[in-house]
């Protein structure tokens, strides 16, 4: 497909996919939820951390949290007792056990002690004058299991571009934190991270869709095939890159492209 035709045909899936009907059906739901800063990044955090397998089931998981920590996640983090941390004992998603629920809450809670946003764990490793967030979420990573006794096992759920990893979910988190447009779909409340440095969540539906468009070479799917994308859809759109995320997934998903 030629360039203008390619560009073309990305924009309309883009408009097409970016609507508030996007919501109801996606993790991204689980934020909306919500209405105070810290509510929407910890359960905007957890939902994309939660990301994988059936939406329904990552929304329904989602929901299990918010109702454990009784309706306000920020207000429950900050405030509960010892004793209010037994029902998390029983929670579980796919390989998301109790014990990496226990130290979520645990790093939210010492984490925010400090800070008033969240946005401040992904600035320590983050420059302005970066190409991308790969220093972000390195540094994000770095901070996150600074606590003492961390379980290693939870850091399977956490991913770092230093260990080449696509950084799927959390590449999600920051697209909904940073971009905002007027669809209201992304929250864009976090205003120290540009638009143009985000990269594109790399998922099986995106990355699919990116080879079959010929805007992914690369044969596995890493660190630098989600940059690869995303440097090729900043052809496109150079301040705004990671809005044809709704292009690629939600012809991956809804049409089966």
């Amino acid at each position: 497909m030629k360039f203008e035709a390619l560009r073309d045909f990305l924009e309309e899936k883009y408009q097409q996919y970016n609507q508030p009907g996007f919501i109801e059906n996606d993790p991204v739901c689980i934020p909306h939820l919500f209405s105070k800063k810290q509510d929407i990044e910890i359960m905007g955090l957890w939902a994309s951390v939660l990301a994988w397998g059936q939406r329904g089931t990552i929304i329904n998981k989602c929901k299990e949290l918010v109702v454990m920590m009784d309706q306000a996640p920020y207000d429950f983090i900050m405030n509960h007792k010892s004793a209010d941390l037994k029902v998390f004992l029983k929670f579980k998603h796919r390989t998301f056990n109790a014990t990496d629920t226990l130290y979520f809450i645990e790093f939210f809670k010492t984490f925010y002690k400090k800070h008033e946003s969240l946005e401040e764990a992904f600035l320590q490793g983050h420059s302005k004058s970066a190409m991308n967030v790969e220093g972000a979420l390195s540094g994000f990573h770095r901070m996150f299991f600074s606590l003492e006794d961390y379980p290693e096992r939870t850091k399977k759920h956490i991913s770092t571009p230093a260990r080449n990893s696509a950084c799927k979910r959390l590449n999600m988190f920051l697209r909904w934190m940073v971009r905002k447009d007027k669809k209201g779909v992304d929250f864009g409340i976090w205003k120290n991270i540009k638009p143009s440095q985000l990269v594109c969540p790399c998922d099986v539906h995106v990355d699919r869709v990116g080879r079959k468009l010929g805007l992914i070479d690369r044969k596995q799917t890493d660190w630098q095939t989600a940059v690869e994308l995303t440097e090729n859809l900043k052809k496109f759109d150079p301040k705004d890159p990671v809005k044809y995320d709704f292009a690629l997934f939600g012809m991956g998903v809804e049409e089966k492209f």
